[in-house]
């Protein structure tokens, strides 16, 4: 039985993805290092992180509520999926990254440490007639187009 958990990548030493309070249901997960996202741009933003997952379940990356409201950054499809192979990935190592859009007219600058998604464990199911045999290569866009 594989341990649901996050972990480091090599050379990263900040903290784990956290709760803040006994009924959150999401992990609050920070940015590693500092960037700055342009006026209209998507940045993918280092978070030093990883996860390891049971097989048919996925991390679910919402962005912070008052990222948007704060920062004017959103995430381009409103929701992030960490499939359960993306961890160790030859392309990333399974790094999460955040998919931002600054929606303003102003850089904005996300600071190393701040906390910029929540993680969100679920289990999913699939059909039985299901026959998919890929093997996962890399990481945003890597399954095909």
């Amino acid at each position: 039985m594989i341990e649901r958990h996050f972990e480091r990548i090599q050379g990263y030493t900040g903290p784990l993805p956290q709760r803040s309070t006994q009924y959150a249901a999401g992990y609050d997960i920070a940015a590693s290092l500092s960037t700055i996202i342009e006026p209209g741009d998507i940045k993918l933003v280092r978070t030093g992180i990883k996860v390891k997952l049971g097989q048919y379940e996925y991390l679910e990356l919402i962005s912070r509520s008052s990222l948007a409201r704060n920062k004017h950054l959103v995430l381009p499809n409103g929701v992030g999926i960490i499939d359960s192979d993306y961890y160790g990935n030859p392309q990333n190592d399974g790094e999460i990254m955040a998919q931002l859009w600054n929606i303003s007219d102003v850089p904005e600058v996300v600071n190393a440490g701040e906390r910029i998604m929540q993680g969100i464990f679920h289990s999913y199911m699939i059909a039985d007639n299901d026959v998919a045999n890929g093997v996962r290569v890399g990481g945003f866009g890597s399954t095909g187009v």
